[in-house]
């Protein structure tokens, strides 16, 4: 599921998941251990995907066989997940090697950096094209990276969009020509960093990401039973059998 190579300092976690890197319980569980344990050896993460496909997001199929309890643990591993990724005491670079939609591009938001390939790829929360409503955290770190009126664009009508269209808004931050090019750009922006004064790197890091990091400590931003009531309810339900009845088609 995950294919780990050190770049000298520099870990690359890749998600290796075929065919979509789709985002099963058992793939968050693997990544959320991998972050912690590089945060531990290494001096920066990129995080990459598959190449033509960074991750196509949760695994709907699957999770729709999930019971509440069961889907409670799993909505709370990936919320966890992502309080990993922010909370990252070295930096985390996203190498968006191929298409990332919804859970693909959330999980980006939290990373340092998020840098794309160049192609027909697309990207987006297009939670709402699907039925799903996003938690309050995961809202304000879209507002945080692209501001208030884009990130209510993005979210409203769920538009995916290509990479030039990324980089204009701000959801990503450089694009890079193909997939191992885009891993190349990401391990060279954290060399970049890990060149400067180390102490004085990480205090100003910590202290601009704190209002990325708060999101986890405010109380109501991460509720998890309100996800549930969403996920559970006849629309989304029916919309996302409706989409796994039709992606069966292909």
């Amino acid at each position: 599921m995950l294919e780990i190579q050190d770049h000298g300092r520099i870990r690359e976690i890749r998600l290796n998941r075929p065919p979509v890197n789709a985002l099963n319980p058992e793939l968050i569980d693997a990544l959320n251990g991998a972050l912690k344990t590089a945060a531990a050896e290494a001096g920066a993460v990129v995080l990459s995907g598959r190449e033509g496909m960074f991750s196509a997001g949760l695994d709907v199929p699957t999770l729709l066989g999930l019971d509440r309890a069961a889907m409670s643990d799993f909505w709370g591993s990936f919320s966890g997940l992502l309080e990993t990724v922010g909370r990252m005491p070295i930096p985390v670079a996203a190498a968006i090697t191929g298409h990332s939609p919804a859970g693909g591009a959330v999980i980006s938001l939290f990373c340092d950096t998020r840098i794309m390939s160049e192609g027909r790829f697309k990207i987006g929360l297009n939670e709402t094209q699907v039925g799903l409503s996003l938690p309050p955290f995961i809202h304000q770190a879209l507002v945080r990276l692209v501001g208030a009126h884009k990130a209510e664009g993005l979210l409203v009508s769920g538009a995916l969009v290509g990479p030039q269209e990324a980089l204009a808004l701000g959801l990503v931050d450089q694009l890079a020509e193909d997939p191992a090019s885009t891993v190349a750009q990401a391990v060279a922006w954290c060399e970049n960093l890990l060149r400067l004064p180390p102490v004085t790197m990480s205090n100003n890091r910590r202290m601009m990401r704190e209002s990325l990091t708060r999101l986890f400590d405010e109380a109501g931003t991460m509720d998890h039973e309100a996800f549930l009531s969403v996920w559970f309810s006849e629309e989304t339900q029916a919309t996302l059998h409706a989409l796994v009845a039709a992606l069966g088609k292909k």
